[in-house]
Formats: structure tokens, sequence, C-alpha cells
């Protein structure tokens, strides 16, 4: 806090009002909503907001892009504006082609992103919570930095849309959108009938014994499959996609658990071993007629059109009559290949 040059004020009574100034914001801290989130929005033909709650506006494509996260740039080759992609993250690695884009990280220093001269910068909001310095020195330069990340499946729809409105694709973009609308649509068609679903257990990292929350979109996905989320119960952790279970509510539900599905990732690399040989876990039904699998995190969590895939995936493991031929000809309507599952 700035303490005033007036004579009549001393720095012991400085570093009073520092204080006191402190407690109040600390105060309002404490009584702000601690799940208040801001929705991706577009708000007219050329402005949005991001997912930071900041308002944009895009009058014109932009044509060097750096992005700083997967799924935006899997959606931006999608949306054919790969052209357009100057960068990508150092662990991106779908579509191959973006081998031949040039690697950033978000701990780079910040001059060679401005070496590269971008127009926009993709990220996510854990890089602008995490990284602000880098952000701000890219913003006082005039490249826009802009932070996307759906929460649930209907702002999927509207974040696909912003990059359409970013890259000049807005019709590719609309038309991502019905393309997945009517894969799932062809999808639920399939498990609409069956009267008796199964009921899964779906794992997001094991050692913590935590699960999805229900609009997370590896839970959307499991929905979209046809199973039945015996975890609808569990309490958010923070502000994420990811809710504590625990072990004993595990346990509690063994008999009725058909299917156990553990997500594979960053944060979850168990095996099925494992999962078996967890202590306890013999009394799950799953894992009795040994019906666990591992899922790769990339086709069930990442908002690309690759969810088809998680679906696709997911269905066949818990009705392959059902989704091992004509779960495919879905797939090839959507024109995404088809992928195989670790069981």
């Amino acid at each position: 806090m700035h303490i005033t040059k007036r004579p009549i004020f001393s720095l012991k009574i400085g570093v009073q009002v520092t204080a006191l100034t402190l407690l109040c914001f600390s105060m309002l801290n404490i009584f702000a909503p601690i799940h208040a989130r801001t929705h991706l929005a577009i708000i007219s033909n050329h402005a949005f907001k991001d997912s930071t709650g900041r308002k944009f506006t895009a009058k014109k494509p932009f044509e060097r892009i750096i992005s700083l996260y997967g799924a935006h740039t899997e959606n931006l080759f999608s949306l054919g504006a790969n052209d357009s992609v100057i960068g990508v993250s150092s662990n991106d690695a779908y579509p191959p082609e973006v081998s031949e884009k040039k690697a950033f990280s978000y701990r780079d220093d910040a001059e060679k992103f401005l070496a590269a001269k971008p127009d926009l910068i993709l990220i996510r909001p854990m890089i602008f919570r995490a990284y602000p310095e880098l952000i701000q020195r890219m913003e006082q330069t005039g490249i826009k930095v802009v932070s996307l990340q759906p929460g649930n499946l209907t702002e999927m729809y509207v974040y696909w849309q912003i990059l359409g409105l970013l890259t000049g694709k807005e019709q590719t973009a609309n038309q991502m959108v019905d393309r997945f609308k009517n894969a799932v649509n062809a999808y639920e068609s399939l498990t609409d009938p069956i009267e008796s679903k199964k009921k899964v257990y779906l794992e997001a990292i094991h050692d913590k014994m935590k699960t999805f929350t229900p609009d997370a979109m590896a839970a959307v996905v499991l929905k979209m499959a046809g199973g039945i989320n015996v975890a609808l119960d569990a309490p958010q952790v923070r502000q994420t996609n990811i809710a504590y279970y625990g072990k004993e509510r595990i346990l509690s539900k063994a008999d009725q658990i058909d299917v156990y599905l553990a997500q594979y990732g960053a944060m979850n690399r168990p095996t099925i071993e494992m999962i078996k040989n967890e202590p306890g876990f013999q009394v799950i039904k799953a894992v009795c007629k040994n019906q666990v699998f591992i899922i790769d995190e990339v086709i069930v969590s990442r908002p690309t059109l690759r969810l088809l895939k998680g679906i696709f995936t997911m269905g066949r493991i818990l009705y392959p009559n059902r989704f091992s031929q004509k779960g495919k000809e879905i797939l090839n309507a959507a024109k995404l290949e088809t992928t195989e599952v670790s069981h």
C-alpha cells in the first residue's frame, strides 16, 4: 500500500493502515462465492467472453496463432485453421502434423514468444492463473491472449464457435457442432432400448480415490455411451471437474459396479493389475468378473471431436454387440477412425 508523504502520517500509522486494509480484503475473500465461475459466451457476431470473463472482439481472423493447450491445437486443425497456427504446446502430439510446428511452453522466456510475432496466444485458465507476468508482457506488446476451457457440453459448443470466430471459420465450427450432435444422437439410439443398463465406476485419480463431477466431459461421455454412473453423489473438489469419492464409498457399492473404468493420463497412470490388486477391491463385482478397463483421457476428457471416439470406446466395452459394428459406422459417418481400447 502507498504511504502518504504528508508529515502528519508516520510510518507506524501507515503500516497499521496497510494491515487493516489487508484484513478487509481477507474478509471480502472469505465471503466471496467459492464456486463462482465465468461461462464462455458469444456476445455478438464479433465479440465473446473467455473463461476469465474478459471481453474480446475479433473483427478479422487472426493469422499467427500460438496454441498452448492440446485441445486448442486439435480443434484448430479440425477447423482447417492449421495454416494460421505458427506454434503449439511442447506436449502436443495430435494430429501428427503438429510436429511440423514450432514448440512453445508457458515456462518459456517471453522473448521467445515475441520473436515469433504472434497476433494471438490461446491458453487455458490454469496458465492464466499461474503465469500472469507472461500474459501481461504479451498484452503490453499488443498480442491478444485468450483463455478458453469449457466446463460442460454446452460450453464446448460455444468454445468451438469462439475458435471459429477467431480464425474466420465460423461456418466450419457450426458444422463441427452439428456433426457431433448427430453422432451423439445416433449413439444414444443404440442404447435407448436397453432396459437394464450397466453401472460403472469411473476413476479419475486412483491413488486419491477420485472420480468426476456429473457434468465433467468424461462423465458425460459415459452417459452418452449408455453407462450409469454410480458416483453421481461425489462432492466436487474446489472448482475442478474432479470429485473426491474414497475407498469406503467405492466398496459400499461393490456389488453394484458392473464395470470399472479408469482414465489414463498425466494425473493418473493406473494398470488393470494395480486396480485388481488394490486392497479390498477384490469384492467389487467388476473386479471379480474381469470387467476392469483403462481408457485414454484424450478421447474422454478433452473437448474435441475425438470425444466421439470416447463414446464408441466406452460403448464397445459396455455393449459390444451393439457398438462393435454400428458404432464404427457412426464414427465413419462423423469422419473419425475407430480406436482401440486396453482391456
